[in-house]
């Protein structure tokens, strides 16, 4: 096991200790090491409205628009006002058609996913 280690926080310079513990966690989620000590990413987190990461959004269901899934038809919470112009997805199918385009930015047909885009 690795052992604890003394970064430099980015935003505050303080010293802060990035424990063998928090080392695993970061390492099996494929996390690069953090720049922030705890309470500036914390600060860092709430500033952004609390974001989950890993690209994903975690706002309460009061804050969304209900949709229908253009993908499987189960009915599903976004965080956004769908325009109507652009098929609306739930995050299971959303992550689906990301991970099949293939990247490279290729959005066939002009179309592409509504989640999570237009802010």
């Amino acid at each position: 096991m690795a052992e604890d280690q003394q970064l430099m926080c980015s935003d505050c310079g303080q010293a802060f200790t990035f424990t063998a513990e928090d080392q695993e966690f970061f390492r099996e989620r494929g996390y690069s090491s953090p720049k922030r000590c705890k309470p500036c990413r914390q600060a860092k987190k709430n500033e952004q409205g609390g974001g989950g990461g890993g690209g994903g959004y975690s706002r309460s269901s009061s804050q969304g628009t209900s949709v229908i899934c253009a993908g499987c038809g189960q009915q599903t919470t976004v965080p956004f006002e769908p325009r109507g112009d652009r098929p609306v997805y739930c995050q299971n199918c959303f992550q689906a058609r990301k991970s099949s385009a293939g990247g490279g930015g290729n959005r066939r047909g002009g179309g592409g996913g509504g989640f999570g885009r237009g802010r």
